[in-house]
């Protein structure tokens, strides 16, 4: 039986069950074969395959990233494409191996960039983790994505304003912290929300951990 046999849309299925339960089976397994038709598939002419294909590869991204980071610009190739599903689902398989294939994922940035401006919420939230992971682990262009992270947090939304920061975090060092600090400080009086501020208020007391 063909892997794309086994996919929920080929069951006749509107859940995501199957799609989770090939994933892990995948992950468990390591069927190169089988992942790589997943990958072809991305193409197929059936956008509920399409849709189905990304759904299982960011699946096994989340368990098994090393299975699935060769297929980085598979992946970019998605972030250009009309169907917002894919668009998301590309980025978000990004998001699974930025630390297996940092310069991989690096290269796509131009895409990647206009994926987060105008995507989708899942797109632009999966787009942020992305470049706060770029600027924790690469050393020649984590300056480059660490400034395009601090433009993100002035200029989004306020209400992702605190998930935002708690995602960058991974990227704060002694070195950038004051400049990470003084961003959140400036949109704090923005946050109406007592939550919202208290989560801002926990990202900011780790952040003066590191830089004092």
């Amino acid at each position: 039986m063909s892997v794309i046999d086994r996919l929920s849309s080929s069951l006749g299925r509107r859940d995501e069950v199957p799609n989770k339960e090939l994933a892990a089976e995948l992950s468990e397994t390591r069927d190169k074969a089988a992942i790589a038709e997943l990958v072809r598939n991305l193409q197929n002419k059936e956008k509920k395959v399409q849709s189905d294909c990304i759904k299982v590869l960011y699946e096994i991204g989340e368990q098994a990233p090393d299975l699935i980071s060769d297929y980085c610009q598979d992946f970019g190739a998605l972030l250009g494409q009309k169907n917002n599903r894919l668009v998301w689902g590309g980025m978000t398989a990004l998001n699974t191996i930025v630390f297996e294939n940092p310069e991989g994922v690096y290269d796509l940035l131009p895409a990647m960039m206009e994926a987060i401006e105008s995507g989708s919420v899942i797109a632009r939230d999966n787009g942020i983790e992305v470049l706060a992971k770029l600027s924790s682990v690469n050393e020649i262009h984590g300056g480059i994505t660490f400034a395009i992270l601090i433009d993100q947090l002035e200029e989004c939304p306020i209400k992702q304003l605190p998930q935002y920061a708690e995602k960058a975090l991974v990227a704060v060092r002694p070195q950038n912290g004051i400049e990470f600090r003084e961003v959140l400080k400036r949109r704090y009086g923005d946050l109406e929300k007592d939550s919202r501020r208290k989560r801002i208020d926990r990202v900011l007391k780790h952040v003066e951990s590191l830089i004092n």
